[in-house]
Order: structure tokens, then sequence, then C-alpha cells
């Protein structure tokens, strides 16, 4: 997938504004793990960027190219890195302006996305 050239460090404000709000188990898991510099590089770049680049050229691209990207992402999540995704897809925060003219079945498809990688 050809990454949307998005700034990390608008992705990174969001995910620590989205810490904030997270439930204690999550809170303390996905922190401790944040604070590391390879665990934090390899989320944004391999969850966090792809689901950015399919929010942000999912509006214009067509359908098939859409699934096909779609099923390219399928990094697998714990539910921590779930629920602090979950905002971004469905407009929290930030990149709030991305998903605007975005069609709902594509939000839902992200949705889906996301809870069908999530770890038990």
């Amino acid at each position: 997938m050809k990454l949307f050239s998005f700034p990390v460090f608008a992705i990174e404000k969001a995910i620590a504004k989205r810490m904030l709000t997270l439930d204690p188990p999550h809170k303390d898991w996905f922190a401790q793990r944040w604070a590391q510099k390879p665990y934090r590089k390899a989320f944004i770049e391999n969850k966090a960027m792809p689901l950015v680049t399919l929010l942000a050229k999912g509006k214009t691209w067509d359908d098939e190219t859409f699934n096909a990207e779609l099923a390219a992402w399928n990094a697998p999540f714990y539910p921590a890195e779930a629920e602090v995704l979950r905002p971004i897809i469905e407009g929290d925060g930030l990149l709030q302006l991305m998903q605007k003219n975005v069609p709902a079945e594509r939000i839902q498809a992200l949705l889906t996305q996301l809870d069908k990688l999530r770890q038990a």
C-alpha cells in the first residue's frame, strides 16, 4: 500500500490524546508499549498509517481498489490497540476532517476489519 503523506506527529498527538480516555487495563497496557520507541514506530508504520491512508484515499478510490487495500491491511491488533484506533475511524479528534465525505459503508468496512484482526 502506498502510504498517504500524512504528518506522523499529528497521528502521535491523536494517539496520545486517545490514551488519556482509555479504560485502565487498556491504558496501562498501551502506555507501557507506547513508551518504547521500536513499538511506537512499528505501531505507526504498520497499523496507524495504513488506516490513515485508507481513510484519506478511501473517499476517491473505486470499490475494487479500496477492497484490495483493505485486505492488504492485515496487521493483528491487540484489544488496546483497537481501542486506540477506533476513534480515528469514527471521526474523533485531530483527524476528523479526513473522515469527511468517506462513505458510511467504507467506515463500517474499516471498523469490521479492525474487529476481525483483533487478537484475543
